[in-house]
C-alpha cells in the first residue's frame, strides 16, 4: 500500500470521528486494514501479568501489574518492555488461545527499555505464530498506524491513529529516537506492539506524555531488533564506555547555538573515564570518530552519535580528532566495557527504609556528588529513619564514624547495630542531602510492624 493511500486513510480515520460521510469502498478499505492487522497480530499477542518486587515504599512489597508483549518466535521468546519485567519474581503470560503459561526473563536493556522473555511451554507445544517486523527508518509522518495490546489489563484492545513524528527526540532515548503517535496508548499498553497497515510492528508502545493528550511514543523497531538479537545471543547487550556526554551544535532548548558546521560538542566528561584519562575536556568540539566525521547540530542527532561511541569494541583504542581554541588536538581513548545496572537494593527493616548502591547510570544525579557508595532509596512512613529525618536520596557518608564505601558496607554496618539490646539503638548518621553534609541521629528503638 502506498504512502498517499496510508495518508489517505489516515484522513478518513479523522473523518469518521467528526461525523463525515464515507465512499463506500473506502470505508471498507480503513476496515480491511483494521482486520489485516487483527489477523496478523493478535494471535502473537501476549497479555503479561508480573509479579514485582519493589523497595520503593522504604520496605520490600510486592506488586502486580499487566502489560502486554509480542511472541517474535515459534518456539516461545516474547518482546516487552524491560520496566515490565524489571525485579519481577513471578511473570504469566496469557496467549490469544487463552493459554496461561509462565514465562523466565532471558535478558533485560534498561537503557532502551526492552526486555525478552522466554515461556514455558510444555513439551511437544506446536510452533507459535509470531510477528513480523518493518524497517522503522521508512516510516514517515501521517502514515496510518494501530496500538495493539492491554491498556488498564483489558486484553486484546486495538487503538489507532498516526505517526505524528517518526523521529522524535526525548532525553530517555540515549541510543535512538522515538515513534511518536496519537493513537491511544495507556497503562498496559507498555510492551505492545505499534504496527503498520499492513499488520507490520513497527515499534514497541513504551510510555506516553503524562501531562498531554494523544501523545503516545514508541521504541523504533530497528532499534528494537538490534536489542532482542544480543539479548537472544548473550544475554545481556553490550556498549562500549567513554564516559563522553554529547550537546548539539544547536541547542534551541538551552538557547546554545555554535557557528560549526560539523562536529558535536563535548557537554561533560566523567572523572576517571577512559576520555578524561585521554585528555578529553568539556567543550571541545569533536570532529572525527576514528577518522570518520561527526554531525551533531541538533538534538536528533545525538543518538546515532552516542550509539556510534557504545558500539567502538571494548579494550581496543579509537582516536578522536578535537577542536579546542581554534587548534585541532588528537587524543586516544580505550573504550570499557559499561557495567550492568546496581543490585535493586537492600531492605534495612529495623531503620523503616531501603537502600541502593549508586550507579553513575541510573543515578548520575547523585554521582556527580559520590561516584561509589549507598544511598536511601525509600522511607518508610511512619518510622524510624522518617522520625530520625532522614529522606529518600540521602547519600550515606558515615555511620558511628565509619564510612560507608558500598551498599555492601552498608549491609554489615545495619547487621551489626541490628544486634543492640533494645534501648541501645542508636546511630550517628552522616548524609549527604544536595551537596549539604547532614549529621541525623538515628533512633530504631522503636517496632513499627507492632
Amino acid at each position: 500500500m502506498s504512502v498517499a493511500l496510508r495518508r489517505c486513510l489516515a484522513i478518513l480515520a479523522v473523518c469518521a470521528l467528526a461525523g463525515c460521510a464515507w465512499p463506500g469502498a473506502r470505508r471498507e478499505e480503513f476496515r480491511a486494514a483494521i482486520r489485516r492487522a487483527q489477523a496478523r497480530v493478535f494471535p502473537a499477542l501476549v497479555f503479561i501479568r508480573p509479579i514485582k518486587q519493589t523497595l520503593g515504599t522504604g520496605e520490600r512489597a510486592r506488586t502486580w501489574g499487566f502489560a502486554s508483549g509480542v511472541i517474535v518466535s515459534p518456539d516461545g521468546l516474547v518482546v516487552t518492555n524491560s520496566h515490565v519485567a524489571r525485579n519481577a519474581t513471578q511473570i504469566v503470560c496469557v496467549l490469544s488461545d487463552g493459554q496461561r503459561l509462565r514465562a523466565s526473563i532471558v535478558g533485560l536493556d534498561e537503557v532502551v527499555d526492552i526486555a525478552l522473555l522466554r515461556l514455558d511451554l510444555p513439551s511437544g507445544h506446536p510452533p507459535l505464530p509470531t510477528v513480523e517486523f518493518a524497517d522503522s527508518d521508512e516510516i514517515e509522518e501521517g502514515e496510518f498506524v494501530m496500538a495493539l495490546g492491554s491498556p488498564l489489563g483489558l486484553t486484546r484492545s486495538i487503538s489507532f491513529g498516526i505517526v505524528s513524528s517518526a523521529r522524535r527526540y526525548l532525553p530517555a532515548g540515549q541510543y535512538h529516537l522515538w515513534i511518536q503517535t496519537d493513537a491511544a496508548i495507556n497503562p498496559g499498553n507498555s510492551g505492545g506492539p505499534l504496527v503498520d497497515d499492513r499488520g507490520r510492528v513497527i515499534g514497541i508502545n513504551t510510555m506516553r506524555a503524562a501531562e498531554g493528550e494523544n501523545i503516545g511514543f514508541a521504541i523504533p523497531a530497528n532499534a528494537v531488533r538490534d536489542v532482542v538479537e544480543q539479548l537472544r545471543t548473550r544475554g545481556r547487550v553490550v556498549r562500549a564506555y567513554t564516559g563522553l556526554r554529547f550537546q548539539a551544535i544547536r541547542d534551541f532548548l538551552s538557547d546554545t547555538v555554535l557557528d560549526y558546521e560539523t562536529g558535536v560538542l563535548v557537554a561533560s566528561v566523567d572523572d576517571g573515564s577512559p576520555a578524561a584519562v585521554a585528555g578529553v575536556r568539556a567543550g571541545d568540539l569533536v570532529l572525527e570518530l576514528n577518522g570518520e566525521e561527526l554531525r551533531g547540530l541538533y538534538l536528533e542527532d545525538l543518538p546515532a552519535i552516542n550509539a556510534r561511541f557504545a558500539r567502538l569494541p571494548v579494550g581496543e583504542r579509537a582516536t578522536l580528532t578535537l577542536l579546542r581554541g581554534g587548534n585541532t588536538v588528537e587524543a586516544s581513548l580505550t573504550p570499557l566495557e559499561k557495567p550492568p545496572s546496581a543490585e535493586e537494593g537492600y531492605e534495612l527493616a529495623m531503620w523503616n527504609c531501603t537502600a541502593q548502591a549508586i550507579d553513575p547510570f541510573r543515578t548520575p544525579g547523585l554521582a556527580y556528588f559520590r561516584r561509589r557508595g549507598a544511598y536511601i532509596l525509600g522511607v518508610k512512613r511512619p518510622g524510624n529513619a522518617d522520625a530520625s529525618g532522614l529522606r529518600p536520596g540521602d547519600i550515606f557518608l558515615s555511620i558511628n564514624g565509619e564510612e560507608v564505601a558500598s551498599l555492601d558496607a552498608l549491609r554489615e554496618t545495619y547487621r551489626a547495630l541490628s544486634r543492640l539490646d533494645r534501648g541501645k539503638r542508636t546511630a550517628l548518621v552522616a548524609v549527604l542531602r544536595s551537596g549539604y553534609v547532614h549529621h541525623v541521629v538515628l533512633d530504631f528503638n522503636r517496632d513499627f510492624s507492632e
